[in-house]
């Protein structure tokens, strides 16, 4: 993916890529699901849509839907876009808070166009009109990792990526400055290079074990450090959207592909042994499996710098989150399009290191803490793991974002970092948090017409939904595998 966005996004003349993997080196892949600024990356980076489907089996997503994380028994949906029409995004929330507390029924996912789209399983492409109730969300991916990553191999050497198979035995030093000189093989071969991205993985080899860039713990608000994977037989409705259930020690996803549906558990060791999570992992599972659940071990932080001397680390390399916002991707995608902007000469000059840093970091930390706040926001009382997240201290910055909404209904909109409001209303609402107070402008019209300004969008948006075509029927006609 790297090779594939430097190649794309930078000009010949500056610079020669040259990638370094092994075979024999599997991917974590523990999740395959995506955020939509995955398709945002593949139009910069002049990937055919349907064509990098077809390559990976990949189906859309329109969202996630959370299930039984705020209490048992309770369900709700983040989807890719707004709650309400486009542009009342910020006064739709406490229009709708009001119609509740006058009665009105159901969940603020009525007014979502993605959540309704989703739960019908229907999909079609956001119309470009972007007045339209109808063109009020994005989408997303799911994939199969392993075929993404060999397809986008594949555009890196087709635009003059050169590859060598192998694996990296040493790392050169430059013995005055500390700056990495050149990669040794297994095989003796010596590459040698001014500037070096490391994709090693947990490993870090390059930034975290030759430059000791050191790391920063967070598994005290994420304590989930295991996760098993198993494949299964697609069957069912091909659903437009992940599927995250709380379990006893941590929750349970669901990724539909077109061949297959991935599944796993993410879980924390401290609460359940590897072997009760497999149980309960297989227990749960409605269709036959692929293979045998495949055990990931990891914990939940990031390298206090990403980009050290003449080394940026992407991924798992820089740091790690776990999946559940399919951030996992998404945090290489944007270290990339961090990096190029500042794409240094031949000499790394330390102030374009600080300006990644910074923006690497603030993207780390915003979603470490809407994950935090899934795991906080619990009203569940049935296992340990779940008391623990719902008593345990949180990030100041975190607090300060709860008791802003608890108080005013009010959700910050930030420049930079991933979740924009609509995301973070999606789950305080489903987390089941409400303000005290809604803003004085959803007084604006009365109580009557309110109520039928609401039951109007529910209806418009339930119509618009029928009006679809069937997901799996979308993704057949646009990117199937046996077209």
């Amino acid at each position: 993916m790297a090779a594939t966005g430097l190649v794309s996004l930078l000009p010949p003349a500056r610079c020669r890529v040259h990638l370094i993997e092994s075979d024999e080196i599997g991917i974590v892949g523990v999740g395959e699901a995506t955020l939509p600024q995955m398709k945002s990356f593949n139009d910069l980076c002049g990937i055919d849509e349907a064509e990098m489907m077809r390559a990976t089996n990949a189906t859309f997503k329109l969202g996630i839907q959370f299930v039984d994380w705020g209490s048992l028994g309770s369900s709700y949906i983040h989807p890719f876009g707004i709650h309400g029409p486009p542009g009342t995004e910020h006064i739709f929330h406490h229009k709708w808070l009001r119609a509740s507390r006058e009665g009105l029924p159901g969940q603020i996912d009525d007014f979502s166009f993605a959540c309704r789209a989703g739960v019908a399983n229907r999909f079609d492409f956001p119309p470009k009109s972007s007045q339209s109730i109808g063109s009020s969300y994005s989408y997303a991916y799911h994939f199969d990792a392993s075929l993404y990553g060999r397809y986008l191999r594949t555009i890196a050497e087709r635009r003059g990526v050169r590859r060598t198979e192998g694996k990296v035995a040493n790392v050169e030093t430059d013995a005055e400055s500390g700056n990495i000189v050149a990669l040794r093989l297994e095989n003796g071969e010596e590459i040698r290079g001014d500037f070096f991205i490391d994709c090693s993985g947990f490993r870090s080899l390059l930034l975290g074990q030759t430059l000791d860039s050191p790391w920063e713990d967070w598994t005290k608000w994420l304590p989930c450090d295991r996760a098993l994977a198993v494949p299964t037989e697609r069957a069912g409705e091909l659903t437009p959207y992940t599927r995250s259930t709380a379990m006893e020690a941590g929750w349970r996803w669901r990724i539909p592909l077109q061949h297959r549906t991935g599944n796993g558990y993410v879980f924390s060791s401290r609460f359940i042994d590897e072997d009760r999570a497999a149980e309960q992992l297989l227990s749960a599972l409605d269709e036959p499996t692929l293979a045998e659940p495949r055990l990931l071990k990891f914990g939940a932080g990031r390298r206090t710098e990403s980009w050290r001397k003449n080394c940026v680390a992407l991924g798992l390399s820089s740091g790690f989150l776990e999946p559940l916002e399919s951030t996992s991707i998404y945090l290489a995608q944007i270290a990339i399009m961090h990096f190029v902007p500042l794409f240094p000469e031949r000499r790394a000059d330390p102030s374009l290191a600080a300006e990644f840093n910074r923006r690497v970091d603030l993207e780390y930390d915003r979603i470490r803490d809407f994950l935090i706040l899934h795991y906080h926001l619990n009203q569940r009382d049935d296992s340990e793991l779940w008391r623990y997240c719902r008593s345990m201290s949180v990030p100041d910055s975190l607090t300060e974002k709860m008791e802003l909404f608890r108080h005013s209904g009010f959700v910050e909109k930030y420049r930079d970092g991933l979740f924009t409001p609509p995301s973070w209303l999606a789950v305080y609402f489903g987390q089941g948090l409400r303000p005290e107070h809604y803003h004085p402008l959803a007084d604006a019209i009365p109580a009557a017409a309110l109520m039928d300004e609401m039951d109007d969008l529910r209806a418009d948006i339930d119509d618009r939904v029928d009006a679809m075509l069937k997901h799996s029927t979308v993704v057949e006609r646009y990117a199937g595998i046996n077209g």
